[in-house]
């Protein structure tokens, strides 16, 4: 009966994989149609011509929250890079060294900026932190005029990216620019507030807010792609609610070891044992396309593995779910 169960099994995993997958990829274009990899190529292009620009502002105009701004910006073109390599790696097939696709290189590009982004806003805090302890005269009209040209390439980037923003890999790009955006708003006004009070502070108090704003959005995305490379539940999915749905399925009596995790880019994979009485093989292919097709259709889960056990046997393993309560 194991035996029995376990190849049919295969063969329908393969088979619903390829029956679901082109509804997988439908929803993957969805998100991306206008997110080509070359769109990260420009932004890389645009983001280190703007380095350079911040870099020559903050030296001429002695402005540490520019040159904090600078480094931040420059953060960009590893992240931007990843990002790109990870864009066109997730494009791959599967294969047979990894069997499920590389759906996680986006996730763990990431995970590798915001690990970087953390990093570096640490060293943004403190550098404007020795600035306060030591205020250093600015000249507000570089700080003004470079702000203007790093919130246009920023903000451009920031739109172009705002519709793949449901990918958690371009979402750590997207929080990138967008905190890039927001402190050169602020620079520009600190420059007016400098220029008009005389008050050296702002600059230094500009950089630590910058700083802080980075590390908020980072160890957000940090704690979000971690969770997926533990193999962490898919938030929007609880495994009482997906048991319980394979429990309406008819034949199956009882279902406990069940496993969710996410694949990376939109695509999710469910693993179960279902008891069910003694039956003809072709009705067990019968339940087993039943149950494939509620995961996918209840719970767009386009890759699932089922072990199918006969009833009356004990639970040995895993999480055992309760018989559903009779109407």
């Amino acid at each position: 009966m194991h035996d029995h169960s376990h190849n049919d099994d295969h063969e329908h995993g393969h088979h619903d994989g390829h029956v679901h997958h082109p509804h997988g990829h439908d929803h993957h274009g969805h998100s991306h149609p206008p997110l080509r990899p070359s769109v990260l190529g420009w932004a890389m292009a645009a983001t280190l011509g703007l380095v350079v620009a911040e870099i020559f502002g903050g030296v001429l105009g002695k402005s540490v929250a520019l040159l904090n701004d600078a480094v931040h910006n420059l953060s960009d073109v590893p992240a931007l890079g990843i990002s790109w390599f990870a864009m066109r790696w997730a494009e791959r097939p599967a294969d047979s060294e990894k069997t499920y696709g590389y759906h996680r290189a986006g996730i763990l590009a990431a995970f590798t900026n915001a690990i970087l982004l953390v990093i570096l806003s640490m060293w943004l805090g403190y550098e404007a932190f020795e600035r306060l302890r030591a205020p250093v005269h600015v000249v507000e009209s570089w700080m003004i005029w470079t702000s203007i040209a790093a919130l246009a390439v920023n903000g451009g980037i920031t739109l172009a990216l705002v519709r793949g923003r449901g990918d958690l890999n371009l979402r750590s790009i997207l929080v990138h620019n967008f905190g890039d955006a927001l402190s050169n708003i602020a620079i520009i006004v600190g420059a007016i507030a400098i220029h008009l009070t005389g008050a050296l502070w702002i600059d230094p108090l500009l950089g630590i807010a910058i700083g802080l704003l980075v590390l908020w959005s980072s160890i957000g995305i940090l704690r979000e792609s971690s969770h997926i490379l533990l193999e962490g539940r898919p938030r929007e999915m609880r495994v009482e609610e997906v048991a319980r749905a394979i429990l309406t399925v008819e034949g199956v009596q009882e279902v406990h070891d069940v496993h969710i995790w996410s694949l990376g880019g939109g695509h999710n994979a469910l693993s179960l044992h279902a008891r069910i009485p003694d039956m003809h093989l072709d009705q067990c292919e019968r339940v087993l396309a039943a149950i494939q097709e509620k995961a996918a259709k209840d719970f767009r889960i386009d890759h699932t593995t089922v072990q199918l056990e006969r009833a009356g046997l004990p639970a040995h393993s895993g999480y055992v779910m309760p018989e559903p309560a009779k109407k």
